[in-house]
């Protein structure tokens, strides 16, 4: 049968959610850099800080919104880049299904823990 081009193709593209996974993943990833350098040049400075200090440190509200921003930014970037894996290397549809709500459920999990977690210390909880 003959077909154009455009024909053949038609129906077959994009799901229309890939760029924004795409541009989410590198966005994530930008905001990681500066919060890592700024998390282990924190981490240097805390070397032999007993734990009133840290949590002195977790006080201050810069240090304590970044945390926050990095815990949440780090499960983000992670949950994305470990669906684009199970979407790519599961095949199973079941165990693909499955393994995409874990992903989600386990990621939003630790990262509301981390934030409470970071907001208990800050706000001396």
């Amino acid at each position: 049968m003959m077909q154009t081009p455009l024909k053949r193709v038609r129906g077959h593209g994009s799901a229309k959610s890939g760029t924004e996974h795409f541009w989410m993943q590198r966005l994530t990833a930008i905001a990681l850099a500066p919060l890592g350098i700024w998390f282990v040049y924190s981490l240097l400075t805390l070397i032999g800080m007993e734990h009133a200090g840290v949590a002195e440190w977790m006080r201050h509200p810069v240090n304590g919104t970044l945390l926050a921003l990095l815990a949440g930014t780090v499960f983000y970037h992670s949950k994305l880049g470990i669906q684009v894996v199970i979407e790519d290397y599961v095949h199973a549809e079941w165990l693909k299904f499955t393994s995409l709500i874990l992903n989600n459920f386990i990621h939003v999990l630790l990262g509301v823990a981390a934030v409470i977690s970071v907001l208990r210390v800050a706000f001396g909880g």
